[in-house]
């Protein structure tokens, strides 16, 4: 997207691995083949795609067959839909590259199936570093992958990771926690929780927030009032915040994994004719922009996303340069936001 090293190459500067395949009139996993020398390619589509590439400005450089490192180009991938979380992480990321004078080789959008996989990313002959955006792949294939020297981050792992590999994320434990501290001293009694999908770091450790403020105060979370599985999607928070306020004994208050699924049991409580928050207080998980234009407001965890991505560029750039690092796994603090889908329960 941009390289302030080559100010002469503007196309450089916009360009991802997906407008060389636009361009070039084939797949991105193709580019990637071809940007590493592995798998088959036919001689014309290998000369249509390097050209593209050369015109792109971002082309390997290589001395015979030896892999030399890309200067000045980081890859960063993220297989999801750049919405919302994404968006903002990502835009962070690009902002952070820039001012070090990086450019950005992206690979993003949901996986169809088309896109080059890790291991074709992660070369000294593709970029010479890489940011993965809670990266789908579990602990044992990084880890394999960390073990060949290229340097990487992972911003918000989706699993827990070895030691040895540089990650950064929120402190989820603390955040969910504040957030049923919260409903607990509003005096609710009765409190859900509507948790993220299976085998999330995030999701287990909001879930131990959650638990863990409850323990507190001398309970124990019921699991009839635990929602665990479903993706974090307002759909699924409308589904699961159903089947809460149709036991006999409904909760007063909903935490949940984020701010759509929050959203979602905002929905399911105006459907089953409740108020929010006179019958039902609800806490979100993110601060994101919808949070502040449902009615009521949503009170909600601030995620420091922005300050995630800072924090995941400077540890690549260290990595990169071979400067000592003493913290590889950094968790850094929330915020609870106090806004209007909070209250007492009714008496």
């Amino acid at each position: 997207m941009y390289n302030a090293k080559e100010p002469a190459a503007p196309a450089h500067a916009r360009s991802t691995i997906q407008d060389v395949a636009q361009e070039a009139g084939v797949s991105t996993a193709t580019v990637s083949r071809v940007l590493n020398r592995s798998g088959p390619v036919s001689p014309e589509t290998r000369a249509t795609v390097l050209s593209a590439i050369e015109r792109h400005g971002f082309a390997a450089q290589r001395r015979g067959n030896r892999a030399r490192p890309v200067r000045d180009l980081v890859t960063v991938r993220c297989p999801y839909l750049l919405e919302d979380y994404f968006g903002i992480v990502l835009s962070a990321v690009e902002r952070g590259l820039r001012q070090r004078g990086k450019g950005l080789l992206l690979s993003a959008g949901e996986e169809s199936g088309n896109e080059p996989n890790l291991a074709e990313l992660l070369r000294a002959d593709v970029a010479e570093g890489a940011v993965l955006i809670l990266p789908p792949e579990p602990s044992d294939v990084l880890a394999d992958l960390s073990a060949q020297g290229f340097p990487f981050v992972v911003i918000d792992p989706r699993t827990l990771l070895p030691a040895n590999i540089a990650a950064v994320s929120a402190a989820h434990l603390a955040g969910s926690q504040m957030a049923t501290e919260h409903l607990i001293g509003l005096e609710h009694r009765r409190i859900g929780a509507i948790a993220g999908p299976v085998n999330w770091i995030a999701t287990d450790r909001r879930l131990l927030g959650y638990r863990a403020a409850l323990a507190a105060e001398g309970r124990l979370a019921s699991e009839e009032l635990v929602r665990v599985g479903g993706e974090p999607t307002i759909a699924h928070g409308l589904v699961a915040a159903r089947q809460l306020l149709v036991l006999p004994e409904p909760p007063t208050a909903i935490v949940a994994f984020n701010d759509k699924i929050a959203i979602g049991a905002m929905e399911a409580a105006t459907e089953m004719g409740l108020s929010v928050p006179a019958d039902l207080s609800v806490v979100g998980f993110d601060d994101l922009d919808l949070s502040r234009v449902v009615t009521p407001r949503l009170t909600t965890v601030r995620q420091p996303l922005e300050e995630m991505a800072r924090m995941g560029v400077e540890l690549l750039i260290r990595l990169i340069e071979g400067r000592e690092i003493h913290t590889l796994h950094i968790e850094l603090a929330t915020e609870l936001v106090l806004r209007g889908s909070t209250a007492p329960p009714r008496r």
